[in-house]
């Protein structure tokens, strides 16, 4: 079984192939994972040269004041597109990820713990996700890292091999 840093190296190193080839640059808007997502693209090859930054909104308000967010629940699919909307405006960048949901232990919003909405947006593009991880919050955000960085792979153009 792949060891689960190595998953995270791995699809980060596929994000920044594709961005650099298709001459993107990259943000993260996080909630519930906290700067996850953030990490595993800084530390992905030549980061400087298509990584943007990313912004941890994690209070309700600083998603307001900060991404402009105007969903009336946080935990919700439309949270997450305008994180993923914000994200790009704030930090200027072409792609995007965002994620926000209830990471545990408790019932939030009316969603069940583990319950995420994601978001990726390529030039405007969107692309969303609804998941429902198991296990304490900490998995959740593992979880959660994890399929954000997939879901901005996928969204992205793939490389040409050559």
């Amino acid at each position: 079984m792949q060891d689960p840093a190595d998953k995270f190296e791995d699809l980060a190193e596929e994000i920044a192939r594709r961005a650099q080839a298709a001459g993107l640059t990259v943000a993260a808007a996080e909630s519930l994972t906290t700067g996850a997502i953030s990490n595993a693209l800084g530390a992905a090859p030549e980061a400087s040269e298509w990584l943007r930054g990313g912004v941890v909104a994690y209070a309700t308000e600083v998603k307001r004041a900060l991404l402009g967010v105007t969903a009336e629940k946080v935990a919700s699919a439309q949270c997450a597109r305008e994180l993923a909307q914000g994200v790009a405006r704030a930090l200027e960048a072409d792609a995007t990820v965002a994620v926000t949901g209830v990471g545990g232990p408790d019932p939030d919003e009316g969603e069940r713990p583990g319950s995420v909405y994601a978001a990726a947006s390529v030039r405007g593009e969107l692309r969303e996700a609804h998941w429902q991880f198991d296990g304490d919050p900490a998995e959740v955000v593992h979880q959660t890292a994890g399929a954000a960085l997939e879901l901005l792979r996928d969204a992205l153009p793939r490389a040409s091999e050559g």
